[in-house]
């Protein structure tokens, strides 16, 4: 892809992140997750998802209710909710639906596009093109995505998801998700087919 410039990514619209969880886990498949900072553009695109709802997921983590940790969840959509994992990684997830439903999607995977050499020197100088942004830590590392961007509103600022042309449904792989251990049969993972960029394969 050429360098993308700024003025040429169109943000989606807030309604966009009002859909149904599963329907915007497909639906981000193909989109540009864009930050711009000092100059910098960084831009990947979106190769894996897996969504998460309050109601029958005991893997989501608005399960058990609202806490001081997961109120982000139940806010309006179009914002990125952000956690700390395993005392060393950062996940992020964007909030879908409406305001006092918990319902968010984990980014597994990009496809870095723009601003590479910076995602590489924020992994600490790894070099796979195919590992760059490979799992929802590694992403978050690469992109300088922490703690502080928890709430981030995707609808305007420094931070948005970028339009692109949908992808097609024989092109997106309905799979179980991966890394938990409770509801662990819910397929709701979804990613592209053929890409080399996912977390993994299965």
């Amino acid at each position: 892809m050429t360098k993308m410039s700024i003025r040429e990514l169109t943000p989606v619209k807030n309604e966009f992140y009002r859909q149904d969880v599963i329907d915007l886990a497909r639906n981000l498949l193909g989109k540009y997750f864009v930050k711009s900072d000092s100059g910098q553009l960084l831009a990947g695109k979106i190769v894996e998802t897996e969504a998460y709802h309050e109601e029958g997921d005991e893997s989501c983590r608005a399960s058990r209710g609202k806490t001081s940790r997961n109120e982000v969840m139940f806010g309006p959509p179009g914002v990125l909710y952000v956690y700390f994992t395993y005392g060393m990684h950062y996940c992020m997830n964007i909030v879908a639906e409406g305001e006092n439903t918990a319902v968010a999607i984990l980014i597994r995977a990009m496809e870095p596009v723009q601003g590479i050499d910076t995602m590489i020197k924020n992994r600490g100088g790894k070099h796979d093109l195919y590992n760059l942004a490979s799992g929802p830590a590694k992403l978050c590392q690469a992109f300088g995505i922490d703690k502080k961007y928890n709430g981030y509103n995707l609808t305007g600022g420094n931070i948005f998801i970028a339009d692109a042309p949908p992808i097609a449904e024989k092109d997106i792989v309905v799979a179980k998700r991966i890394g938990i251990s409770k509801a662990v049969d819910h397929p709701w993972r979804f990613y592209i087919r053929g890409s080399k960029f996912v977390s993994k394969k299965q």
